[in-house]
């Protein structure tokens, strides 16, 4: 969590911050490359070293001979966006660990899991004596390498003209990466991955996204650095003379201090363990043990995940009956237990099942295992019917 703080306002500083800004004649520095001291700045080499995007067809997609992306309209959600495009909104929103009702920014890219029609003047060709492993490095080879398919689809209508320019590195983003970590990984500009992927102002990236790299100007370095000027740096402390400590020509006489007052005498604690009471009024107990990594969202995740470790088990949040056990479009098994009243607790992403359908469970009974392949979390759900409701609103505190 970040912590705001409030400073004093300062009439001084912000009018000197001010006109420090006003007579700036060139663009604030978002990925804070800037010279530090004697260091080299990479700003403007970063700023000018790639292209802009190229513009999509009247459907929004860009076709590359690898594979294609749709980009958002304003209003779009990933839906409605699948839907205009052809393709099938459920899979465009699995290959992008996203949700069919969740809305697109304006300029949003969304990779496509298979091609579409292609534009009239066919997908963007690479112009001759390109060699785009040259322009992305050793970064392209830590790319994905998608395997695409075809779908046979209605041909696109009011297309653009044939493009010429390199195709892009297609990145997907992991756990832990930020937008800045990966225009650093790629040595672009933030500003120019924000533009080609169409993200928000505070460059918020998910797990699972897609993300183009933009291309390299022709001619131009996308490695900002020159190894003489790097040279002439001067190291920290190699033209200072380190002085010698007082104590070594003449050691400080030995101190003799007194107590000021006699010691405390040393009561034992006492032990509270005895006293302690072990109890829990919520109505559910967590399935299992780890931090909630994704929270409830109306609309946008029905439940909420729980990262754990390979292998862990799995119990029943209360006593209930295994209502149904089915499986996602991948065959990973999905539990249904239904409790008192009309409450239902779901569970998915689990293996290794100990129950089958009609047991009675109890309260923190084994029902599986997490997967021991993919991502190491639990998606739960508690439904009240065919209404999803948050369940932190059952949960007591995880342990």
């Amino acid at each position: 969590m970040i912590e705001m703080r409030n400073f004093p306002r300062s009439a001084p500083l912000l009018a000197t911050m001010a006109l420090a800004l006003a007579a700036c004649d060139k663009p604030l520095d978002l990925d804070l490359r800037g010279a530090f001291g004697n260091a080299p700045s990479t700003a403007e080499a970063a700023r000018n070293a790639t292209t802009s995007r190229p513009q999509p067809d009247a459907r929004g997609i860009i076709s590359y001979p690898g594979y294609q992306v749709a980009v958002a309209e304003r209003g779009d959600t990933l839906a409605s966006l699948a839907r205009r495009i052809g393709a099938d909104p459920g899979e465009v929103a699995r290959f992008n660990g996203m949700q069919t009702g969740d809305p697109l920014r304006k300029g949003e890219i969304i990779a496509l899991p298979s091609r579409v029609a292609e534009p009239l003047g066919g997908p963007i060709q690479t112009p001759s004596g390109v060699d785009i492993d040259s322009l992305a490095g050793d970064a392209i080879r830590r790319a994905d390498a998608q395997a695409v398919t075809t779908s046979d689809l209605p041909p696109a209508t009011g297309a653009a003209p044939t493009q010429v320019g390199a195709e892009p590195v297609r990145h997907k983003v992991e756990r832990g990466e930020t937008a800045f970590s990966i225009a650093r990984l790629y040595n672009v500009s933030i500003r120019s991955l924000a533009d080609w992927n169409g993200l928000g102002s505070d460059f918020s990236v998910r797990e699972g996204q897609f993300l183009l790299i933009p291309v390299a100007l022709p001619g131009e370095q996308t490695d900002p650095f020159n190894e003489a000027d790097i040279a002439t740096v001067t190291p920290p402390g190699a033209v200072s003379p380190t002085p010698t400590p007082p104590s070594a020509s003449k050691p400080l006489p030995i101190e003799e201090t007194k107590p000021v007052a006699a010691p405390v005498e040393k009561v034992a604690a006492p032990d509270l363990g005895k006293t302690e009471t072990k109890s829990s009024t919520a109505r559910m107990s967590f399935p299992v043990k780890g931090d909630i990594i994704r929270e409830y969202a109306k609309g946008r995740n029905e439940g909420i995940d729980i990262s754990a470790t390979p292998g862990a088990p799995v119990v029943a949040a209360d006593a209930g009956t295994v209502a149904a056990i089915t499986e996602d479009t991948n065959g990973v098994p999905i539990i249904v237990v239904r409790h008192a009243g009309s409450l239902l607790t779901v569970y998915s992403n689990v293996d290794a099942l100990t129950i089958k359908k009609g047991d009675s469970v109890s309260r923190g009974q084994k029902l599986a295992e997490i997967r021991r392949t993919g991502t190491p979390a639990l998606h739960f759900e508690v439904r009240d019917g065919f209404e999803s409701v948050d369940p932190m609103s059952f949960l007591g505190t995880s342990s």
